[in-house]
């Protein structure tokens, strides 16, 4: 019995000097200057103007500003409150100071500055790739007759339904022409 609670108090020294295991989470307001500092309220603006562009092609009767005001001061303000319990279990006070620190130096503010055009170029370069990739895929089903030249599934011979474009389907066996 005292070996076990020898090791019992061994293994909570070790969680207790190890800190991140019992780290304090970060206080709400440390969170809410770091998603400040990121420039999150601005990238909801940016949302912002992207989805009120988006609605207004979509539904040209409602007049664009209507759309402006999907997030307003006060949709930032609940979206950041929203947020702030998940940086509170992903990170620590310590962490959150530190990448406080961070976000104060050039390096930081270069971060933030450059982030959406950075995202923007690898958004495009990845939607290049995945058209790439796609492409090469359907050719080889098609050459391989899993799909037509239509790229649906061919009719199949038990009754399944056929695929629709780009969505090919896992029933039945397709017929061989």
């Amino acid at each position: 019995m005292a070996v076990s609670k020898r090791v019992m108090g061994v293994g909570l020294c070790v969680a207790l000097a190890s800190g991140s295991a019992i780290a304090a989470p970060p206080s709400t307001e440390k969170v809410q200057q770091l998603i400040e500092m990121m420039g999150v309220p601005a990238q909801f603006t940016d949302m912002n103007n992207q989805m009120t562009s988006m609605m207004s092609l979509q539904f040209p009767c409602v007049d664009a500003s209507y759309w402006q005001t999907y997030i307003d001061k006060n949709g930032q303000a609940q979206l950041v409150q929203a947020m702030i319990p998940a940086y509170q279990h992903h990170f620590s006070a310590e962490d959150v100071d530190g990448l406080i620190k961070f976000y104060k130096t050039p390096l930081g503010q270069r971060l933030v500055s450059q982030m959406p055009g950075t995202m923007t170029e690898a958004a495009q370069a990845v939607q290049q790739w995945g058209r790439q990739r796609t492409s090469e895929m359907f050719a080889e089903l098609q050459k391989s007759g899993k799909l037509d030249a239509q790229g649906r599934c061919p009719a199949s011979t038990s009754g399944g339904s056929t695929g629709s474009p780009g969505a090919p389907s896992g029933g039945g066996s397709p017929s061989q022409p």
